[in-house]
């Protein structure tokens, strides 16, 4: 039981909204239904344009660039007029491991407390730590949650594959969004959220009905990001590289969530073993990892069908990384980034853009450390890395970018 902050009580999940960090583009909706599924209101935390000075002299400077979005953009969203804090909570997601990110919990609370508000701060992780007794990770949310990952990581991939060569503009938008929508009605309602039905197909069938130039009649830049999940994922974080790369007209290709989650699990795993587990909970995790695994090879299966390009299982994935790093090396992001860096070279996508926060030592070693081995074996790629300093010139940040894709 956490004792450093306001405790969410059982009666607080009907009366208090939950804001977790935008962290998650193409899933935030899908979520926000499995919450709803499991009996939590949950939101999404604005982008704020400007933070409260104060925030600035709670938060160490030695923290990184993620750190000063998601807390900046929680502390501006707390002294937003308007904003009822006596019926919200903050949620901060959590994997663990030897990272920085793992103190953001407690900090969040700090900030919270000196600027003198009591709001309950909550941790989602998989090992029940800093727990409240209002609030649990039951089946239905799990459930949901899962469906949601599967569903966003398909969205996506048709979203940024399609939407390049439309000849319709804003139509592969307007599609994601009825699909978004509708799927999230269904997350919300228990319904379709496993892999025996017929709305996956008809999802692709979808897309795959819009009008589209071919990749010979419209010829594009072919680029890929990886790297940090935050800054890959986050608008916020990556201060809308999408945007910026569709402005460009590029053919841009990031992979989807669905293996970093399996990639957690896994990394629990291997602690788990090395720490004489017992057979009981090394089972439950195979389990977990396995039915992630079954739902993520179904939907490859699916695209590639329809000719599409769909992300590397897991254990492929795995076995491409683990030329160059072991599958122990799992601080951060660790070898999966290594992993995704090699299957869009592999699928074609020959400029690289390897993203993640300025001062961030993990992210050094597991992405500016791979780099002079990938250039060997990849000789005619572009790969770079791009950092995210928080107070970075936009225009250096973007030339940047530029210069790597060029």
């Amino acid at each position: 039981m956490n004792k450093d902050n306001t405790v969410f009580t059982s009666e607080m999940k009907k009366t208090h909204t939950i804001y977790m960090p935008d962290m998650l583009h193409y899933h935030n909706e899908l979520l926000i239904a499995a919450f709803r599924y499991g009996g939590y209101k949950l939101a999404v935390v604005p982008e704020y344009e400007r933070v409260p000075e104060d925030t600035f002299r709670f938060i160490n400077s030695a923290y990184c660039t993620c750190a000063m979005d998601i807390i900046g953009n929680i502390m501006a969203h707390i002294t937003e007029p308007g904003v009822d804090l006596e019926h919200i909570a903050i949620l901060e997601p959590q994997a663990g491991g030897a990272c920085r990110a793992g103190n953001y919990y407690d900090l969040i609370i700090q900030c919270v407390k000196k600027s003198g508000h009591k709001i309950p701060v909550l941790s989602l992780n998989f090992r029940g730590e800093e727990s409240h007794p209002g609030f649990k990770i039951n089946p239905k949310m799990l459930f949901g949650a899962l469906a949601a990952v599967c569903y966003g990581d398909l969205l996506m991939s048709l979203y940024q594959q399609i939407r390049p060569y439309e000849k319709n503009k804003g139509e592969t938008d307007a599609l994601y969004h009825k699909w978004v929508e509708k799927l999230s009605e269904n997350i919300f309602r228990g319904k379709n959220l496993f892999f025996k039905n017929k709305i996956y197909k008809r999802i692709v069938a979808d897309f795959k009905n819009i009008p589209c130039y071919s990749k010979t009649e419209k010829k594009l830049t072919k680029a890929g990001v990886a790297g940090e999940i935050y800054i890959k994922c986050s608008p916020i974080g990556n201060r809308h590289l999408e945007d910026f790369l569709k402005n460009h007209d590029m053919d841009y290709r990031m992979e989807g969530f669905l293996n970093y989650c399996i990639y957690v699990v896994f990394t629990e795993l291997k602690t788990a073993e090395l720490n004489m587990a017992s057979k009981a909970e090394l089972k439950a995790y195979n389990i977990l990892i396995g039915r992630m695994i079954a739902m993520q090879n179904r939907i490859k299966k699916l695209l590639e069908k329809e000719c599409f390009t769909a992300d590397g299982s897991f254990y492929e994935m795995k076995e491409k990384a683990n030329e160059l790093l072991s599958e122990y090396y799992n601080i951060g992001d660790g070898w999966l980034v290594l992993a995704e860096v090699i299957d869009m070279l592999q699928q074609g996508y020959d400029k690289i853009l390897i993203v993640h926060p300025f001062g961030c030592l993990v992210s050094h070693v597991a992405e500016r450390g791979i780099l002079k081995k990938l250039r060997q074996m990849y000789p005619g790629a572009n790969i770079n890395t791009i950092e995210y300093d928080y107070e970075q010139s936009e225009t250096l940040r973007e030339s940047r970018i530029l210069l790597a894709l060029s």
